[in-house]
């Protein structure tokens, strides 16, 4: 039997589509966890209503940059159910940029292999508060072969960490395991800036350029930013999607997304947060960071929603990001906080405000009908009576 979940009553509908960020739709229609419909709610019945309350509606952001084990606990901040909180933060997928924190991690190749085989099967049925985790993204370690990649790869494996993090340092071997990887259908992430713990290295544009990944993380620094000539150089000399993060250097946020507002390259730029790091967890840290983006380079808000939505999805190879038919549903309702002076989501962006998450639906399940980590809604949405059916 199917089950259906209309969400209507939009006020702006935002695509995560960097091409046609806005669609003129008000309602979105959800069929046993895929979207089947965007338009107008006459077009549409179904068995539950969510009315918005014209609020916004976008797809559930993806962060590029998180660092999990496996479960919903990090040893870096001994803090648990880290990954649940992400949800109230509207987050509702997140993409492994290597299992490092692991206590005891195995650094020999059969070990180094069975980590990203275990965190990419275990992620695969464990989803904290409706999540998903993208995990297992194997750390290049000394000693891994082609054929390594190619059994990893059979196993569901599909990422490689940030290299420059791990063993292997060197950007001539570096790329060549990147090679494999690629090839293997892996997409892979290179560490960007400055040291984040002892045993990384400092990496500029010329080993990007060299190694030639698909993701060149936290570009705003990890914690501590390259310069901009050294992202000039990414963007140039590579197809590399370039990577902002919550945990990084500000300014060098604000410069770079100015820098791809004057190019035009937008549809280059992935949102994470590099969670946990040294200064903690950012359950709303997409959120703030697209206000900084929105508030301080004039990116415009639906612009910065595909940046942290279908750019990822597309970059990644992953579900999601987009609302339009055939995806994966999870959406999110958001506002402008009550209290603040903008009068809907994009205003409050604009004005630098975290924007309040309504609701979250994940997979088209309702899995948060009020955020615990941001402000009320200016707007509260009305939520169906889970006894009452064909609306």
């Amino acid at each position: 039997m199917s089950h259906s979940l209309a969400v209507t009553n939009i006020g702006t509908l935002m695509s995560g589509d960097i091409e046609a960020p806005i669609a003129a739709a008000d309602t979105v229609l959800i069929v046993d966890g895929l979207i089947t419909g965007v338009g107008a709610r006459s077009d549409f019945s179904a068995d539950r209503w969510l009315d918005a309350a014209g609020a916004t509606v976008l797809p559930g952001l993806i962060d590029n940059h998180i660092h999990p084990v496996v479960g919903d606990y990090t040893p870096r901040q001994s803090q648990a159910d880290f990954l649940s909180g992400f949800v109230h933060g509207g987050v509702t997928s997140a993409v492994s940029a290597g299992e490092v924190h692991t206590p005891g991690r195995p650094t020999d190749p059969a070990g180094t292999c069975a980590l990203a085989v275990l965190a990419h099967k275990a992620f695969a049925k464990f989803r904290p508060g409706g999540i998903r985790v993208y995990g297992g993204a194997v750390l290049l370690e000394n000693g891994l072969t082609r054929e390594h990649f190619v059994e990893m790869a059979a196993e569901g494996v599909h990422l490689v960490g940030e290299i420059g993090i791990s063993g292997v340092q060197d950007p001539e071997q570096a790329a060549e395991m990147t090679r494999w990887a690629q090839a293997a259908g892996m997409t892979v992430t290179v560490h960007v800036g400055g040291k984040s713990v002892p045993t990384s290295r400092t990496i500029d544009g010329a080993f990007c350029a060299q190694v030639m990944p698909d993701v060149a993380a936290h570009v705003n620094g990890g914690p501590t930013a390259p310069a901009l000539d050294d992202v000039r150089t990414i963007l140039d000399q590579t197809s590399a999607a370039v990577e902002l993060v919550y945990n990084g250097n500000q300014l060098a946020a604000v410069e770079v997304s100015r820098m791809l507002v004057d190019s035009g390259e937008l549809a280059r730029l992935v949102l994470g947060t590099d969670s946990p790091a040294g200064a903690g967890i950012a359950a709303g840290g997409m959120l703030r960071l697209m206000a900084t983006m929105c508030s301080m380079a004039d990116v415009p808000p639906a612009i910065a929603v595909a940046t942290a939505t279908g750019n990822t999805a597309r970059v990644r190879r992953i579900p999601g990001g987009r609302l339009r038919v055939g995806e994966r549903a999870d959406l999110v309702v958001a506002d402008a906080p009550d209290g603040s002076r903008a009068d809907d989501m994009s205003a409050a962006l604009t004005l630098g405000d975290t924007p309040a998450v309504a609701a979250v639906i994940a997979g088209g399940e309702i899995v948060v009908r009020r955020s615990r980590n941001t402000a009320p809604p200016r707007r509260v949405p009305q939520f169906p009576r889970e006894d009452l059916v064909a609306h």
